[in-house]
């Protein structure tokens, strides 16, 4: 029986402690900025060429897993995302820190990522072939207006003035458009300096963004006495899992939706959540970006979901949801696997593997998440002359991890001074980072869409008006553009404006 391989690593102890082994380093990667998961799992590959498919498969998922929610530690603790699916998260569960509730916010962000991490895993299992054949409806239009979409996300993540997050959102393209065009060769504002061709890294501008410019913002504040953390309750109550459990739902369907789209990954998926979870939540206790609950629930809740929902195209069409399931379609090609539709039919306990592996995985990650808290929160409560060193220290070493390139090093220096004065001017980061994450995705959709109509701007209109899927995702970039204009509120007034009564 093919279900019955759904157990299999739950009740073989080898593969039980490789699951366990790898959620567990998967946690601390992830904590640590500029190691990233698809770094790790790239590497353990070449380790992994004689071992049998399951041993390899059981350490890969749980890197994976492990390593998306791993991501959300130092984000809270330090305000540095250890991945670019935690930058949402720091939005808010870095201030929540600030205000001594470290323990709580960690414990809170582990809950809901396992319950994501569930939600994504029971859509692959019952829904993946219905998954995957929307997925595989997407064309460059739709990627691009998707990618759009993504970008008007600014009028959430501004702040108070739309103008600077406009500004800053189209600073964020400029900086990811840096480099050797993709389809032709140009180089774009390289400024005829070889060492830009390859493009600045992204890495390299988030832990800079991130980071440095908080160590530079709390130099102003060295004498002041660390916030001492509260880790009394960690594990949070039902009461509130329960409140936040329409939410957890809402934003879960984002991160499967949008991990199933190739190329796209929870970063994307949980930017979209946290702009969701502002839409959706009315009279917040706490201002988003003030430390609001809801604000650390969205995005944790999508980027794990998006886990499973990467694996879905994966498994039916061999097709990457992004860069970790690409890895591992190479690893599963190298143990004599096929990943694509006869999968499921040749080897279908592959995939009940998978998928109980994948469970497992959460469970680790559930247990590992909600011990070790009150260690990890001692870093919050260091002497503020200890702490601003730590960060620069980590920042050097993240920045320098992804190319052992000292230019890289340059570069994230000089955003954390860019990021430290924007701060000072009321500019929000998030619409920066969000800029740099689309860029790409932007522009080789562009191509894409108006090469398939030989370059003609009518023809692309009218695929647009003609397809249901595009036009759903047009009106919506129209929908959420108009929100975030002035003129919304003034009608809001207006239609909720009681009518005057006659005398």
């Amino acid at each position: 029986m093919d279900f019955a391989h759904f157990f299999m690593s739950w009740i073989d102890p080898r593969l039980l402690g490789l699951v366990g082994l790898g959620t567990f380093a998967g946690i601390y990667i992830g904590a640590i900025p500029g190691l990233s998961v698809t770094m790790a799992v790239s590497i353990l590959i070449s380790f992994t060429f004689g071992w049998e498919m399951y041993d390899a498969l059981a350490l890969m998922i749980g890197i994976y897993m492990g390593g998306v929610y791993g991501g959300s530690r130092t984000a809270i603790l330090l305000n540095i995302p250890g991945a670019p699916s935690a930058i949402a998260t720091a939005l808010d569960g870095y201030p929540l820190a600030q205000k001594g509730l470290a323990g709580e916010a960690i414990g809170l962000s582990t809950t809901m990522s396992a319950l994501g991490g569930l939600i994504g895993i029971a859509v692959l299992g019952l829904a993946a072939p219905a998954v995957s054949e929307f997925a595989i409806r997407f064309q460059p239009r739709d990627y691009l207006l998707l990618a759009v979409l993504g970008i008007l996300l600014v009028g959430s993540l501004s702040g108070e003035s739309l103008i600077k997050g406009i500004f800053a959102g189209a600073l964020g393209l400029t900086i990811g458009c840096v480099g050797l065009d993709p389809l032709t060769a140009e180089e774009r504002f390289t400024f005829g300096h070889v060492e830009l061709w390859g493009g600045i890294s992204f890495v390299a501008v988030m832990i800079g963004l991130f980071g440095v410019s908080e160590a530079l913002m709390q130099l102003q504040h060295i004498d002041t006495p660390a916030v001492k953390q509260k880790i009394s309750r960690v594990i949070p109550s039902w009461r509130a899992v329960v409140k936040f459990l329409p939410l957890s739902l809402q934003s879960s369907a984002i991160g499967v939706i949008i991990g199933a789209l190739p190329g796209t990954g929870g970063d994307i998926a949980a930017l979209m959540a946290y702009d969701h979870a502002k839409r959706v939540t009315r009279n917040p206790k706490v201002p988003f970006g003030k430390g609001a609950q809801e604000g650390l629930v969205a995005p944790e809740t999508a980027n794990n979901a998006a886990v499973g929902g990467a694996f879905i195209p994966m498994l039916t069409l061999g097709i990457p949801g992004d860069s970790v399931t690409a890895i591992i379609i190479g690893a599963m090609f190298i143990h004599g696997l096929n990943p694509g539709p006869m999968l499921m039919i040749e080897r279908p306990e592959m995939f009940w593997f998978i998928l109980g592996a994948l469970v497992l995985a959460v469970g680790f990650m559930l247990l590992f998440g909600l011990t070790g808290i009150r260690l990890f929160v001692k870093v919050v409560e260091l002497p503020r002359a200890m702490l601003f060193p730590l960060i620069l220290l980590l920042s050097i070493i993240g920045a320098f991890a992804v190319n052992n390139s000292l230019t890289d090093v340059y570069w994230m220096l000089g955003f954390g001074v860019l990021g430290y004065f924007m701060k000072l001017y009321g500019y929000q980061l998030g619409p920066v980072i969000l800029g740099v994450i689309l860029s790409r995705l932007i522009d080789d959709n562009w191509r894409r869409a108006i090469l398939s109509e030989r370059e003609s701007l009518g023809g692309l209109m009218h695929g647009i008006v003609t397809s249901p899927l595009s036009l759903t995702l047009f009106v919506a970039v129209l929908a959420i553009f108009f929100s975030a204009t002035p003129l919304w509120p003034m009608l809001k007034r207006r239609l909720t404006r009681a009518p005057r009564t006659g005398n």
